[in-house]
């Protein structure tokens, strides 16, 4: 068991919650630096140290890798809502792209050596292929695709440059909740497809669920006229644990003096919206009401991982990404945490 310190920056979202807990339960010691502005305190495992504090912070940064003798950073704390980036490209910039810039820029100060960045699907815009391989051209088609692909460029000219080796983990749809119980997903908004099923599930039951998820009880497919077996998007799902685990993974192989890569996280397979409201409604007894909207803009049609490379690269072997087993741990913690991380 390793006693290394790990800073995992945004370890109280989402999915840096579930990697926090991974990392703890191979002997790691896990630093979380978030200023919870997403993120929740009680995600945040009890036995990780918890920093609030801004990742554009210099003067923080700089006293943390003064303070603890850090061999790695995970990087999870970005902007993320697709749809809004459009309308607030400058955040996203400043957030996603000027903060990281920041914080590799403590770490080549501090000679951090590795560094696991959460990349996303995004990155590929409109594919031209049913299954997307990483040597697929990149053309993101929003501002939150293409300041995700910003940093990914400027990590490589770091790694030249720099005594530094890093993952870039391209996911595709982070969905379902920790097997356990422990964690969540907990956003507000929630702008994810299979909580807001869930939660509006919940709604439709008469169940109290947080106001400031802003999800209705009923469901809301945007755009039924795509180039897809049943006119909706499709997508591949890959479940939050098995994408704590291909961090894993990507740490130990750089702490091995692994070369520096790039990846996908996906489970493989596609499923239409139309489909996960299906498995929904046989996972939950419940059949919501459907409204039909237009599409959003710059939505591809399918976005489906060609994981070839992470499997034979990373040893990676996904475990809990079928369809139901996503949304049964997902409905199960949400039936327990309706208003999430605010109901104990």
């Amino acid at each position: 068991m390793s006693q290394e310190t790990l800073l995992v920056v945004g370890g109280a979202g989402y999915i840096g919650s579930h990697c926090t807990t991974l990392l703890l339960e191979h002997g790691y010691n896990a630093l979380v630096l978030d200023d919870l502005s997403t993120g929740h305190r009680e995600a945040v495992p009890e036995e990780a140290s918890l920093i609030i504090g801004d990742l554009g912070d210099a003067a923080l940064l700089n006293n943390i890798f003064e303070r603890h003798d850090i061999s790695a950073v995970f990087h999870f704390a970005a902007l993320a809502i697709v749809s809004e980036s459009p309308r607030q490209p400058l955040t996203y910039y400043e957030n996603n792209v000027a903060k990281t810039a920041v914080l590799l820029q403590a770490m080549a100060s501090h000679e951090v050596p590795c560094f696991i960045f959460s990349s996303t699907a995004a990155v590929y815009g409109e594919p031209s292929a049913d299954v997307l391989t990483e040597d697929h051209p990149t053309s993101p088609v929003n501002p939150y695709g293409r300041s995700k692909l910003m940093v990914e460029a400027m990590l490589s000219d770091a790694a030249e440059a720099l005594a530094l080796r890093y993952a870039s983990l391209r996911y595709f749809n982070a969905a379902g909740t920790d097997p356990s119980g422990r964690w969540g997903e907990d956003h507000r908004p929630e702008t994810h497809l299979i909580p807001r099923i869930l939660l509006g599930t919940l709604a439709h039951q008469g169940v109290a669920i947080h106001p400031a998820a802003d999800v209705p009880p009923w469901i809301e497919v945007y755009g039924t006229d795509y180039d897809t077996p049943d006119g909706t998007c499709v997508r591949d799902f890959i479940h939050v644990t098995d994408l704590a685990e291909a961090h894993l993974l990507a740490l130990r192989h750089l702490r091995q003096e692994g070369e520096s890569l790039v990846c996908n996280l996906g489970s493989e397979t596609g499923f239409s919206v139309r489909q996960v409201i299906e498995a929904a409604a046989r996972v939950t007894g419940t059949s919501l009401p459907v409204q039909e909207k237009p599409r959003r803009p710059n939505e591809p049609s399918r976005l489906v991982a060609s994981a070839a490379f992470s499997r034979r690269l990373l040893g990676w072997n996904p475990r809990f990404s079928d369809l139901e087993t996503i949304i049964q741990t997902s409905w199960e913690w949400h039936k327990a945490h309706p208003r999430g991380y605010a109901q104990s």
